[in-house]
Parts: C-alpha cells; structure tokens; sequence
C-alpha cells in the first residue's frame, strides 16, 4: 500500500454508476491505486461518491469482469486491484471501436470463435469440482431472472464466460476472455438488457454437456445462444452481420 488513499469526488452525473468506475478507473490508471492496493469499504466509498451501495457494488463488479479488481472474500477479503494489466486492452477495444477501427459485428464474430474454442477446451480440462463456480454463476442468473433483474442477469451472463476462460487453465485465454467481455459489458450496457431468460436456460444446457463431458454439444449449445444474442446487438445496433449467420429473432426482445 502506498499511502492513504484520498477521498474521491461525490458522484453527480446521471449514470452513478457509469462515474464511479470511471473514478476508480482514473486512480489505476495515474498510478495512485497500485497493484495489490485494497480500495475502501463499500459503506466508505458509497460515502465519499454520494451513492447507495448497491451502486459501488455493481461497479465492483463491472471492474472485476474487466480485470480491473479483485473481489476477495472473508475476514481479510475486500476490493483489491489486479496485479494484472487486461483492463488496458479491454480500454484499448474499447476505445478502438470509437474510432471506428474495427466495428460490432467484427467483434461479435471473433467472439463467436473465441468462446467455441474456450468452451472446448473447459469440458475437456475441467472435472465436476472444477464446474463449482459456474454453476454458481448460473444459480445467479437464474435467481435474478426469476426476480425480473434483468440488469444483473446481463452482468452475471457476461461473467460466466470469464469463468468459463478460467476452467481452461490458459492464463492468455483468461486475459483475452476478459479483455472481450469488458467490451462486451459496456455495449450491452449502452443497449439495455435483454429481458429474457432464454441466455439464462441456455447457461443451463452448456452445464449440462460440460459435466457430460460432451465438447459438441456444449460448443453447438453456446453458438446457438451467442448467435441469437448476436443478431439481436446489431440489429439494435444498426449493422449487418459478418460471418456465421445469426439465428432468428424468435420471442427474445427488449
């Protein structure tokens, strides 16, 4: 730890949440929250930004789905930051997009492919304990589903693939997993969720055929659900697809 931290600015913008990680974010990034570092209390932070808890938590986990953060538990647990620098290249995808350097559907079809390959490789290397984390993910989402909190089931979604990255055991894999879906987060954040629980049974399906040990069929099962939310991105997004064609709109909407 470097020093005591300093008090950051309370929060007046409309989207709270979208300030306070940018706060967090211009700390890390000026260097006066180093690697290790562990941020302030929820109730502290809240405090200080002028916000409820909630809305410091879900910037916690925005940040930790980017690899910003690390959100440890227990006694001595709290919000750390990573040791790792993958929120550079989630900003630097991010920030490409902006100057149109590359657009939605390039990035939807390469995650199109990475996801295949990740999914692939976790039902071959990871065992029934090792799937413990994703069937918490995926109790998540179903809990907030059946509450109607869309905005989380969106959130949990988006995690799930960052852990899915991490049954493969290829530190790379997780890097760039990360670096995708931070990007992904923030395009599903401008779009609004998807008030649907089809993702959510989808997640279901792929557990199922991972604990199987069946790579096809979890692989069919997660492109299947990633070109049907695909479709429905670019064409609120105003685009035309690249690549592998996506499915049909069906009952999913906003």
């Amino acid at each position: 730890m470097t020093g005591p931290i300093e008090s950051f600015a309370p929060v007046k913008a409309t989207r709270a949440f979208d300030e306070v990680i940018r706060q967090l974010r211009e700390r890390i990034d000026s260097g006066q929250l180093r690697p290790g570092d562990r941020l302030p209390p929820e109730r502290e932070l809240a405090t200080q930004f002028e916000v409820s808890r909630n809305t410091v938590r879900e910037a916690f986990r925005m940040l930790e789905i980017t690899g910003m953060i690390e959100l440890r538990r227990g006694a001595t647990g709290g919000a750390f930051i990573c040791e790792g620098r993958s929120e550079l290249v989630t900003q630097s995808l991010s920030d490409m997009m902006r100057l149109a350097a590359f657009s939605l559907s390039d990035l939807t079809e390469a995650r199109l492919w990475l996801s295949s390959l990740v999914t692939r490789l976790a039902c071959e290397r990871a065992d029934d304990e090792a799937l413990a984390p994703l069937q918490a993910n995926v109790d998540e989402a179903k809990a907030a589903a059946a509450a109607g909190d869309w905005t989380r089931v969106a959130r949990v979604n988006i995690e799930f693939h960052n852990v899915l990255a991490e049954l493969t055991g290829n530190p790379v894999l997780v890097i760039i997993q990360r670096s995708v879906m931070g990007t992904m987060a923030e395009i599903s954040a401008a779009l609004g969720p998807i008030r649907t629980d089809a993702t959510v049974k989808s997640r279901v399906r792929i557990l199922k055929h991972l604990r199987a040990g069946d790579a096809d069929a979890a692989v069919r099962e997660m492109e299947r659900n990633l070109k049907r939310v695909h479709s429905l991105w670019l064409a609120e997004a105003g685009e035309s697809t690249r690549g592998p064609e996506p499915s049909e709109r069906g009952s999913t909407r906003w």
